[in-house]
């Protein structure tokens, strides 16, 4: 509790005075560096739920997982090199007010709406829920018994209010990368005490036991019965990664805080490297788990916090659990401020006479960061009927929006014919075909790959439904536009590392004994 008391205390002396307008209340007075929003980039993108689901899947299964989150760099470098220029050119705080300048104020309106309904309804609870029970689960095996599960629940929901409330986006932005720092400290040394254990006190032994008994598990070339199907990398998976990183308010909002073009783009790339350290730190206590402990878990998801308990000594558990509670703390902030941001910007101000002050636009987006987190309270407990299947449900229910706002930000940067009608089919339609093949017809065909099916047939309907030739150009830079001059050469450097990676982990390198 100290150490997070700690980070709040450095992060509130850090930003004093930046939330006095609203631009540095919800974009932090577009004043981060690249290094403070990779950590907030990474931090927001890595939960508690993410760290334990990875680990188990590893466990259970083998490395098919790690795709989620190395072949995400593809999609983090379109976001550097082609999307955020012209983010920060046109000088928006919302993604759908700016579809809203390029459309109309209806598929401005719609789109928020189907952020908000994700945040507010599937994200923001399921990060209360799967955040509490990921703390409970490390310090105790018995989760019959959730005495706890509320009092925990209710510290992350009020201690990460009280940062959006407070801090605004500087400071979340700050205490994410500090909480960063943590997370790549135990990343790292939580597999190095395991192989250790493992090979009784010898780094290289244990290493070379952990590859040698179960190579299998270091395949990261899926089958068709493995979590995450191979063939999958070049369907859907870019378009879901792409959603993400590209067209994701809570995500994007970090970018569009950048002080300049170079430090965004540094920030974004520097995030792409961590990821590509996903499987050493995240999915390797996995298969160290497997085979210290076999099969006598009693859940794939007790992996790694049963592997935390008896490799971690006692003095660091309480470090440990402030970097996990930060994991849990960010991605809830994260959300927390981007739903203010959107109902602030995109339902309150298109709908107000006069201007209204900053200090007005503060208070709404305050009130609106409260309100959330009490809904998130309410409907977090109703989640503990499916606690198992939790991480796929999330994922299902983010194809409702993730597909066709990509397919019209994408139409909207790049086409000039696109149009109003076209865009409000796109999402039309998508909610009706994508709710038919997910819970009502079983097709038989994996969920990401019909990610990559519907991106085609919508992307056809909204180029199809033209209007006549418009402007696109809503330029108004806030913010130097001078790109990174090493940004080609560090996305030439993470492609090479995720054929390394596949390289080496794959049938023709540490998984040869499959």
């Amino acid at each position: 509790m100290a150490v997070m008391i700690g980070i709040a205390v450095l992060s509130f002396f850090l930003t004093r005075g930046t939330v006095s307008d609203s631009d540095g209340f919800f974009l932090a007075g577009r004043s981060l560096t690249g290094l403070v929003i990779a950590g907030s980039l990474l931090l927001t993108n890595i939960s508690a739920e993410q760290i334990i689901g990875l680990a188990g899947s590893a466990y259970a299964f083998n490395l098919s997982s790690m795709a989620w989150e190395v072949m995400a760099v593809f999609a983090i470098a379109i976001m550097a090199l082609i999307l955020l220029p012209r983010y920060l050119a046109m000088n928006f705080k919302t993604l759908p007010s700016f579809l809203g300048a390029r459309f109309n104020i209806h598929v401005q309106r719609l789109t928020v709406m189907l952020f908000l309904l994700a945040y507010g309804l599937i994200t923001i609870p399921s990060i209360l829920y799967s955040g509490t029970i990921a703390v409970i689960e490390v310090f105790s095996d018995d989760l019959k018994d959730l005495g706890s599960f509320f009092p925990v629940m209710l510290v992350i929901a009020v201690i990460g209010t009280i940062y959006s409330v407070a801090g605004g986006l500087r400071a979340i932005a700050i205490s994410d990368a500090l909480n960063g720092l943590g997370l790549l400290f135990f990343g790292f040394l939580i597999p190095l005490l395991a192989l250790n254990l493992v090979g009784s006190g010898s780094l290289i032994d244990g290493w070379h036991i952990v590859t040698t008994a179960h190579p299998e598990k270091f395949n990261a070339i899926g089958r068709e019965t493995d979590p995450t199907p191979f063939a999958t990398l070049f369907t859907g998976m870019l378009f879901a990664n792409l959603a993400y990183w590209g067209t994701n308010q809570y995500v994007i909002q970090r970018a569009l805080a950048a002080k300049s073009l170079a430090a965004g783009q540094k920030g974004v790339l520097f995030a792409g490297f961590f990821k590509l350290l996903i499987p050493f730190f995240v999915m390797l206590p996995g298969i160290i788990a497997f085979h210290l402990y076999g099969d006598s878990l009693r859940s794939m998801d007790q992996a790694y916090p049963r592997l935390v308990r008896d490799v971690l000594p006692p003095y660091l558990m309480g470090f440990f659990l402030a970097v996990l509670l930060g994991t849990v703390f960010s991605s809830f902030n994260s959300l927390l401020q981007s739903t203010a941001t959107l109902v602030t910007y995109d339902l309150i101000v298109p709908n107000t006479s006069k201007p209204l002050s900053d200090e007005t636009l503060i208070k709404i987006g305050r009130y609106v960061c409260v309100g959330i987190t009490l809904i998130g309270l309410v409907t977090a407990p109703l989640l503990q009927g499916a606690p198992e299947g939790l991480w796929q449900v999330i994922r299902k229910f983010s194809g409702f929006y993730n597909i066709p706002i990509v397919v019209i930000v994408l139409a909207a940067l790049f086409t000039c014919r696109a149009s109003p009608v076209g865009a409000i089919s796109v999402i039309i339609f998508h909610l009706i075909v994508y709710g038919l093949i997910t819970f009502v017809v079983d097709t038989g065909i994996h969920f990401i790959h019909w990610y990559g099916i519907l991106f085609v047939v919508e992307m056809i309907i909204i180029l199809l439904i033209r209007s006549p030739k418009e402007s696109i150009d809503i330029e108004n830079p806030a913010v130097d536009l001078t790109p990174w001059r090493y940004r080609w050469p560090f996305c030439f450097m993470l492609f090479g590392a995720i054929i390394v990676l596949y390289v080496v982990l794959s049938p023709i390198g540490l998984a040869h004994g499959r």
